[in-house]
């Protein structure tokens, strides 16, 4: 595995890094405090074309690599997570688009995404099923020329400002995978509305809203796939927004650690900086060596998804899952060298842990996730 980056990867790196010190940084404070949507983020991200950077032409002029994405990934999480969050969620749902959708899909949809002139969200999780897809509630019930859909989904990044959806609703009552869809719901039609924006712990910056589908006439066209087969193409899709996560942990716990080196060196009791003290020392490297450990872990599974056959995202998952923790482990540790200034909203270093105690539960719990894996690794899973 070639772990040199290409010119056209350090251009996205680098591009990504100056966006994040330019424009991020500065308003991500901001944004977390007022609840509020980063619209002007984003739309830097869309004039440099990050949010198509996966869709190649002739719907995109992308075509990156998915090396990129991570590299650009942790780039944003370094300075605004809730921003990289949105980002994340919205190229997955456009890969959805990409690997599962028709020829006529792809042309209506995918050029819009790439250009940022509209954003995706993926809706999985419902108020009474949480994350687990075997007991969703939403039904698309077939009729002759439309699907008929009814349920809720609950905690959905880029709700109400997505204008395109991803959805994953049952087409049939019997149990099991076979009984699930994806559909690409247009947040404009009739039937679809919105819950009030979702005060969280972490990623206030974000769009967290309730989904509401009441009758809404879904066209046949905008399935997604085939009826019943929307865990094989979610395990696709996943895989892409795992790799996001653990990018997204691997930027705030990289950001954590400069933050704790920087003030262990200027921070300064009886004449000494406390930097001088071995637990400090042990405290550094420890969260070093932790975040060096998830960015190889990080970039071993990007390596895997592109060169592997299709199949569950075993390595995605086990990078997101490690990451994640990590993450909250080394922003935890983050909070302890800067002590109670730390914990004050004057310094980054607590926007960092609550973002990344976030992480642990988007795009799959880590329970889930640990339940998916020892299924898989004993044979249970099907």
């Amino acid at each position: 595995m070639d772990l040199s980056l290409s010119a056209e990867q350090k251009l996205i790196q680098e591009t990504a890094g100056r966006i994040a010190a330019e424009v991020l940084a500065p308003r991500a404070a901001e944004l977390d405090n007022t609840y509020s949507f980063p619209t002007e983020n984003l739309k830097k991200l869309a004039e440099a074309g990050m949010l198509g950077m996966l869709i190649p032409p002739p719907f995109g002029r992308g075509g990156a690599s998915t090396l990129s994405f991570t590299l650009a990934t942790e780039e944003l999480a370094k300075a605004c997570g809730s921003t990289a969050l949105s980002f994340v969620t919205h190229v997955s749902a456009a890969q959805g688009i990409l690997i599962a959708g028709t020829s006529e899909q792809r042309a209506k949809y995918l050029p819009a995404l790439a250009k940022g002139e509209k954003l995706g969200a993926f809706a999985v999780t419902e108020p009474n099923s949480g994350a687990n897809p075997m007991a969703l509630e939403a039904f698309a019930e077939s009729r002759p020329d439309h699907y008929l859909l009814n349920g809720s989904k609950a905690f959905i990044t880029n709700a109400g400002e997505a204008a395109v959806n991803l959805v994953m609703a049952k087409t049939d009552r019997a149990p099991g995978p076979q009984s699930l869809s994806l559909f690409i719901v247009d947040s404009d039609l009739p039937g679809v509305s919105f819950g009030k924006t979702v005060r969280r712990m972490g990623f206030n910056g974000v769009s967290c809203r309730e989904i509401i589908f009441q009758d809404v006439k879904v066209p046949r066209e905008n399935l997604l796939g085939q009826p019943g087969m929307a865990v094989p193409l979610t395990m696709g899709i996943g895989a892409l927004a795992a790799l996001g996560a653990a990018a997204i942990s691997v930027g705030l716990a990289q950001a954590a650690l400069a933050a704790s080196t920087t003030y262990a060196k200027e921070r300064k009791i009886l004449g000494q900086p406390i930097g001088a003290n071995q637990a400090i020392q042990f405290y550094i490297t420890e969260m070093s060596t932790a975040i060096d450990a998830a960015r190889a872990l990080l970039q071993s599974a990007v390596y895997l998804r592109d060169t592997s056959p299709p199949g569950p995202p075993i390595p995605a998952l086990k990078a997101k899952l490690f990451a994640s923790e990590m993450a909250v482990d080394v922003t935890n540790r983050a909070l302890q060298i800067h002590g109670g200034t730390g914990y004050t909203k004057e310094l980054p270093v607590e926007r960092y842990y609550r973002d990344a105690r976030g992480v642990t539960l988007h795009f799959s719990t880590t329970e889930l996730i640990k339940d998916l894996l020892g299924k898989i690794a004993l044979g249970l899973f099907p």
